[in-house]
């Protein structure tokens, strides 16, 4: 009855919208770790969904079986339920060990670092309430310089990708704990003052996708957006010369102390 209501509920719904239902809600993946956070979700739902026909099975079989007959009988009282008792204790830590070791090994994925030996990498800052990046590329020779973006609340900025390419992210923050996120990547990482964080990705779809902070900073946190391209090699370095062409060069550094935004250097 389950699948044949969701197949008529979905008959109406565009190829797009019954794909997401199809991964729970997600948007479709667009980088190398989303398939680790991804089954992770898809396996949840699946164990709450069982465990939830597991209980209104019980709780049907329950009214049915011991539902009063009569005004004058009275249920059979007990003080206790030894086995009951043991399999509602026991089963709720079963199914908490099940879900953390699936998440440690998820997280393990997300968090592992890439073996190329030369990734592209972007220091990130996140600051009251927009966000900074460097692209560090004087190494690489079709680019030979490194170039920054500064974005503002009237500014968004934007972050450039190469596609298919591992990139590291060095995250830091110029004044409160922020979250840098990607929603189509399946991944974030909190931004932590005195903390720096780090995590590598490779995208794999090109296109323009939409990043956020995802944790409540402030007075303007929903202004805290800015836009991704994920472009070929050779367009990525194309856009990050230009960026260095038009005098975005140089290091922006998170203070010490906390402030409204970060501070290039010299």
């Amino acid at each position: 009855m389950v699948a044949v209501g969701s197949a008529v509920a979905l008959s109406g719904c565009s190829q797009a919208t019954v794909e997401q239902w199809t991964r729970w809600g997600l948007p479709e993946a667009a980088s190398d770790r989303a398939p680790f956070i991804g089954n992770l979700w898809s396996g949840a739902w699946i164990a709450s969904m069982i465990i939830g026909v597991l209980v209104w099975g019980l709780i049907v079989y329950a009214i049915i079986k011991f539902r009063r007959k009569s005004h004058d009988e009275t249920p059979k009282q007990t003080q206790y339920h030894v086995p009951m008792e043991v399999l509602y204790t026991l089963v709720p830590f079963l199914i908490i060990g099940v879900l953390f070791f699936f998440t440690v090994q998820a997280q393990n994925g997300v968090l592992a670092k890439t073996e190329a030996e030369n990734p592209h990498q972007i220091d990130v800052i996140g600051q009251k309430w927009s966000w900074s990046f460097n692209y560090r590329e004087a190494a690489n020779p079709a680019v030979g310089s490194d170039a920054h973006t500064v974005g503002t609340i009237e500014s968004i900025p934007t972050l450039y990708l190469p596609l298919n390419k591992p990139v590291r992210f060095n995250l830091q923050s110029a004044d409160v704990i922020h979250s840098f996120w990607v929603p189509d990547f399946y991944f974030k990482l909190d931004v932590i003052p005195g903390h720096p964080n780090s995590f590598d990705v490779t995208p794999t779809k090109p296109g323009d996708f939409l990043g956020k902070c995802a944790e409540l900073c402030g007075t303007y946190h929903a202004q805290m957006v800015f836009n991704v391209k994920v472009l070929p090699e050779a367009e990525y370095n194309a856009a990050i010369k230009e960026l260095a062409a038009s005098g975005q060069t140089g290091d922006l550094v998170a203070p010490s102390f906390p402030t409204t935004g970060p501070k290039k250097e010299g």
